[in-house]
């Protein structure tokens, strides 16, 4: 695989270069083909005779981030750039600048007047937005893009590579593109669909939905309702969440976090960390001895899963009276825990035992039950 990075790497330049030199034309796109293919870009398609040479708009499912490259190989198309700053780079990748960087609006009016000249190469769109592995099912499609033109027709497009996976959330392009010259090839399939047009007094929703339902079924997915709003979403929440400090197996820590403080010469990292979650448990419970923090924490490895253990009894300690603020021996909460556990009922010490029997007066039985209600209430506070 470093070898055929390295050696792709070379050729990758070549093949920028020629595509950069030579005019769009049939010529071009079958030399730059041929090249990509020593790159391990193979392109397949499939009903090239359904493809219509009077649409203007071509909406397909994203996947990778060189899908517009690949079909750009099989047609001349321009994709605009939505994200990212204008400059060398956006335009060595194939997107086509408008200069707009306002609302949507002024995005489709621009697109409009694009398409309106009959020289201009087709557009070609994406939707969703943004890139999913293609295996699961189709991001909500955005309705813009089918308010430029009355008539779109939907390319399906397919990815395959052996080994490593075809795309990967919040990756890169660069990295997308080292890992496409890493594997042995990656096989590109574009099933071209016939056009679509749009019916009478049909909302740009509406028809875009119906565009999504007829390439999820052609692609063999589902049609979902998540947007590339829900998609960034998720990606903030699994990045914050990897960088949660000592949460190993989804244990999630405290809100607030004391500084780490800085580790002593010949100190084991891991000596450390426990020190550290111990201070934490310690500064919830005081009266429980430093030492049995330690131990518990060895084996959960989560403060919050030893606070419980702690507090839950699952943990016998003997409280430590100067921590607890009193020179007095107090029962400890695991203590109390594990006292309810083994009488199996609220043994309460109480002013009055309560009544064995079960009293026939409905008025008894609610002074029974605030009198075990207080004896409880007093316990626990003492």
């Amino acid at each position: 695989g470093l070898c055929l990075l390295v050696l792709r790497l070379f050729i990758g330049v070549h093949v920028f270069l020629v595509s950069c030199a030579l005019p769009d034309s049939v010529l071009r796109r079958f030399i730059v083909r041929v090249m990509c293919s020593v790159l391990g870009l193979f392109v397949r398609q499939s009903d090239p005779q359904l493809r219509d040479v009077n649409v203007r708009v071509y909406i397909a499912n994203h996947v990778t981030q060189f899908d517009h490259n690949v079909i750009n190989l099989l047609t001349s198309c321009n994709t605009p750039a939505l994200n990212g700053a204008p400059g060398f780079i956006c335009w060595s990748r194939g997107f086509m600048e408008l200069g707009v960087t306002g609302s949507r609006a002024e995005l489709v009016d621009s697109l409009k007047v694009y398409s309106s000249h009959g020289g201009n190469p087709p557009l070609l769109l994406f939707p969703e937005e943004a890139a999913t592995n293609g295996r699961a099912g189709l991001l909500r499609f955005s309705s813009w893009p089918f308010s430029i033109l009355d008539v779109v027709q939907p390319v399906a497009l397919q990815v395959q590579r052996p080994l490593i996976t075809v795309s990967v959330a919040d990756s890169s392009w660069i990295t997308e593109l080292l890992w496409t010259f890493f594997v042995p090839f990656t096989v590109y399939q574009v099933r071209w669909m016939p056009s679509v047009p749009r019916r009478a007094e049909e909302l740009s929703e509406d028809f875009a939905l119906r565009v999504q339902e007829l390439l999820a079924v052609e692609l063999g997915v589902v049609s979902t309702r998540l947007t590339a709003a829900d998609k960034s979403e998720h990606m903030k929440r699994l990045r914050h969440t990897s960088l949660l400090p000592f949460a190993p197996g989804g244990c999630q820590p405290p809100a607030a976090r004391p500084r780490a403080p800085s580790r002593p010469t010949g100190v084991a990292p891991e000596d450390v960390r426990i020190t550290t979650m111990a201070q934490q448990v310690r500064e919830v419970l005081p009266h429980v001895p430093l030492e049995v923090i330690r131990i518990d924490l060895a084996q959960t490895n989560c403060v919050d899963t030893t606070i419980a253990n702690l507090l839950e009894g699952r943990v016998a300690f003997f409280p430590e009276s100067k921590e607890a603020g009193t020179d007095l021996p107090a029962p400890s909460t695991s203590q109390a825990a594990a006292a309810f556990g083994t009488q199996g009922s609220v043994a309460a010490p109480s002013s009055k035992p309560a009544t064995k029997q079960f009293a026939k007066s409905p008025v008894e039985r609610h002074l029974s039950l605030q009198e075990r209600k207080r004896a409880l209430y007093d316990y626990a506070r003492r």
